[in-house]
């Protein structure tokens, strides 16, 4: 899991906003490390069905994804820089294709087809066409969630429109965050964003720079949180290994 779409430009960086995202990150080392201990036996925990671990997982991807929406109307308050966009949006989808082989590697019968970074790519794209808008996006992104929570069609179960959502079942595979409900997430992102620092007076808790060392580390995380997204697995992986590899 993890959360970063177009990065904001120096101008419109925010502490706050990367605290959350590197908050977010701490929280998903949890929630991986726990489950990497499962993979090697040393605990029993029930990650499909678990309440608590089901809703752990959506507070992680639902801080990511909101992230997401409000980054990418940060960085494109003043336009869209095509290059930048482009670049970004490269390596996203460049990683989401090694997570893909990495993922088939390990589990050749549940690989990752479309897990977060696999969103994030397509939902960056389609959220160009939102930039614009305001309160429309609350409401759409209300309704986007609703949707997916609560309408499901057999044909959504076909392989090739699986990455849309609305399916009659979860598919077999490792990481799965479908457009739907996740879309919406972003787009009320994107209308958090604009409420919050679209506006003559920042609110200071948004305009919050503290200079604390967990507060600076954590930014860091945000600040980063693509190559320690895609670095943190196989570092967990290998040194469990050592302890508890067969």
């Amino acid at each position: 899991m993890c959360g970063q779409g177009a990065p904001p430009s120096p101008s419109t960086r925010y502490l706050f906003v990367d605290v959350l995202r590197g908050t977010a990150i701490m929280m998903m080392f949890a929630y991986h490390f726990t489950f990497d201990l499962r993979y090697y036996g040393v605990i029993s925990a029930d990650f499909n069905n678990d309440p608590f671990w089901l809703g752990f997982r959506a507070i992680i991807v639902s801080l990511f994804l909101g992230l997401v929406g409000v980054s990418l109307l940060l960085a494109t308050a003043r336009g869209v820089n095509p290059r930048a966009f482009g670049r970004r949006l490269l390596q996203v989808a460049g990683c989401a294709g090694l997570v893909s082989a990495g993922s088939y590697a390990m589990f050749p019968n549940s690989m990752i087809f479309f897990g977060i970074l696999h969103f994030i790519a397509v939902a960056s794209v389609l959220g160009l066409l939102f930039r614009r808008l305001f309160w429309l996006n609350l409401v759409a992104g209300g309704g986007l969630i609703a949707a997916g929570l609560q309408f499901q069609h057999p044909w959504f179960d076909l392989p090739a429109w699986q990455w849309l959502g609305l399916m009659t079942h979860k598919p077999v595979t490792e990481d799965y965050v479908p457009l739907l409900p996740w879309f919406g997430v972003v787009l009320i992102g994107m209308f958090l964003g604009k409420l919050i620092y679209q506006r003559e007076n920042v609110p200071a808790f948004a305009r919050w720079a503290g200079r604390h060392p967990v507060a600076r580390l954590l930014a860091f995380g945000g600040r980063h949180s693509l190559p320690i997204y895609m670095m943190h697995q196989p570092v967990f992986l290998g040194v469990l290994y050592l302890f508890f590899g067969k």
